[in-house]
């Protein structure tokens, strides 16, 4: 298996291998309408026929649901997998054990600028309990936003019924943060038609889900769900913090 690329390289690729940048954000207005109904490989389909190599699949190793649908499309896409030095063992063995299963995947490592102790030395320890939306701004957007410089678009794995922040996410719309188009192929999914999709395919799952971890980021702030409770109110517990600052 070979070692997570780092992404600055990726975000220096030349110029010739990207998308004209031109009308992207027409182009995504345009495909949110065509593309509303779309299926998730249809969408899939329509990602890699429009910008070839010039996408990466995001993915936070909680499953390899988003993966295993790319790699029916396209074996040897780009997965971004944030990696903030704050993951739970499991979720790093999960990262490399998806590498294993899907071989031709390039796993683009994304790090943030600085080591959990260099930034412990600048801000003080605990960072993410005191001030968890700079703790994500440093070791989540940032290092986010400087990968994604090497791509037009991105496609995520983020579903309407994840959150009421998500329920109007369209299939293909415009990150206007970023400046690229955004892919959301599986928005429309429910929570049965996901899990019919692990079950039946025999998904790899990050075996904290098994264990009620049931929306899993950084170890410090993500807790167990109480049975029947929302998935998300395991993460940052206590707070008012809702998002990490990814997808809005």
């Amino acid at each position: 298996m070979e070692r997570p690329v780092d992404a600055i390289a990726v975000a220096r690729k030349p110029a010739k291998e990207r998308v004209n940048r031109h009308g992207l954000k027409e182009l995504a207005e345009r495909a949110s309408g065509e593309l509303a109904g779309a299926s998730a490989l249809d969408a899939l389909r329509w990602t890699v026929e429009t910008f070839g190599d010039d996408f990466i699949v995001a993915s936070n190793m909680q499953d390899a649901v988003l993966v295993d649908l790319a790699t029916q499309v396209k074996s040897d896409v780009d997965v971004l997998f944030l990696d903030t030095g704050y993951h739970f063992a499991e979720t790093i063995g999960t990262r490399d054990a998806v590498a294993t299963v899907y071989p031709d995947i390039r796993v683009v490592n994304a790090t943030p600028e600085h080591t959990v102790a260099e930034q412990d030395a600048e801000h003080g320890p605990r960072l993410h309990g005191r001030d968890p939306n700079l703790c994500c701004q440093l070791r989540k957007v940032v290092p986010l936003r400087k990968t994604l410089a090497g791509y037009s678009a991105w496609v995520t794995g983020v579903r309407r019924v994840d959150a009421p922040t998500r329920a109007n996410t369209p299939v293909v719309g415009w990150d206007e943060r970023n400046g690229l188009v955004k892919v959301n192929p599986i928005a429309h999914w429910t929570d049965e038609e996901f899990r019919g999709y692990l079950a039946e395919h025999g998904i790899l799952e990050n075996p904290l889900v098994s264990e009620g971890y049931l929306s899993i980021g950084c170890a410090p702030c993500t807790a167990k769900v109480a049975p029947g409770a929302d998935p998300r109110s395991g993460r940052w517990a206590g707070t008012a913090k809702t998002e990490c600052g990814l997808h809005g």
